[in-house]
């Protein structure tokens, strides 16, 4: 039996970390624990005042949480990538594996929203609207898988330390500019983003391990790029 590699290693460290943290975050949530919620409600009053007296920064975030970090905005970066795995390098492996972890992350947020059925913030004068369960927030945890599938992609295919660190700058700002975002506009509890965000990593990890484990990792010569055919 092949030994773990290192990526692998780290995966599987991860996904151990996060694991038990999402269960008892969830667990909160589900059962409602005092002072979640009365953290959540502290933190939502406040920005909700400063979204109704700054209505252009209000508006700004709109448009950021609508078409930049809109989870059918980042499916879509996603695709792009399948597209690139397949256009470039012929990996069906690592594309299927985009494909298949980024309808499980749709299909755990779904599920958990349905199970958990927590009610998102009421305002007498809303400065945004969305709809469905509140927890977890759909756009951070979508954010998070795909931003987290395309860091794996880049050190799957040896892409330049210049161009990991810039992806790795973006993939920050965006779940921290989407989790900043869905609070202001009152949509969401930060409870909901922070465990959007867990859950995510939760789903990358356990995908990059089981690839690593189980895909093409004995094969991944075979479509692995050389280092002139990715941009530096």
């Amino acid at each position: 039996m092949n030994s773990p590699t290192p990526g692998a290693r780290a995966a599987v460290l991860t996904a151990a970390a996060l694991a038990p943290v999402v269960v008892v975050l969830l667990l909160l949530v589900a059962f409602s624990w005092d002072p979640l919620i009365g953290l959540d409600a502290g933190i939502a009053r406040t920005t909700h005042i400063w979204a109704v007296d700054a209505s252009g920064v209000t508006h700004g975030f709109r448009i950021l949480t609508d078409w930049v970090w809109d989870p059918w905005t980042m499916r879509a970066l996603s695709a792009g990538a399948v597209v690139w795995l397949l256009w470039r390098h012929s990996a069906w492996g690592p594309a299927l594996w985009v494909v298949a972890t980024c309808a499980l992350g749709t299909l755990v947020q779904q599920g958990m929203k349905a199970a958990v059925g927590r009610e998102r913030p009421v305002w007498p004068d809303p400065v945004d609207s969305a709809h469905y369960a509140a927890f977890p927030s759909g756009h951070a945890l979508t954010v998070t898988v795909a931003c987290g599938l395309l860091l794996w992609l880049l050190r799957l295919y040896d892409a330049g330390r210049a161009l990991r660190r810039t992806a790795l700058a973006l993939a920050v700002m965006s779940a921290a500019g989407v989790g900043l975002t869905r609070v202001w506009l009152g949509v969401h509890w930060v409870s909901d983003v922070v465990g959007g965000w867990l859950i995510g990593a939760l789903i990358v990890a356990l995908s990059v391990a089981a690839y690593e484990r189980w895909g093409d990792r004995g094969r991944l010569d075979r479509h692995r790029p050389r280092r002139e055919g990715l941009p530096s």
